[in-house]
């Protein structure tokens, strides 16, 4: 699996065979906070997709995600997230299904619903 970081606000997710990497389009990227929560949605969403292609009979190998943010003021935060799939070889008649699979994701679920958090000192 591959995350390329495409920008301060998209990322490109590929699955593949062995290990995860991250990689930058410069040396001068880094990997924020921001690309790490839309990492674990991407990994969340392809995981999905993967499973349900097994399913459905349709390889994932050439399944590809993009996923976008835009920020928000009061307080700063990600406002808005956008997931593109490129899935060429999907046939079109399953297109819509792999929209309906892709929101299953439970981190999906999570922004939809989103946890209490609590921040507390140590003793």
């Amino acid at each position: 699996m591959r995350i390329i970081l495409l920008s301060d606000d998209r990322i490109r997710f590929e699955g593949g065979p062995g290990g995860l990497s991250i990689e930058a389009d410069s040396s001068e990227r880094a990997y924020s906070p921001f690309h790490m929560v839309a990492s674990g949605l991407a990994t969340c969403v392809f995981s999905v997709l993967e499973s349900w292609g097994e399913q459905a009979g349709a390889s994932s190998r050439d399944l590809a995600l993009e996923i976008g943010w835009e920020f928000a003021d009061g307080p700063r935060r990600v406002s808005r997230y956008e997931v593109i799939l490129e899935w060429p070889t999907l046939p079109e008649n399953r297109r819509s299904a792999v929209a309906r699979a892709a929101a299953l994701c439970p981190i999906h679920a999570t922004f939809e619903t989103p946890p209490e958090i609590s921040v507390e000192m140590a003793s």
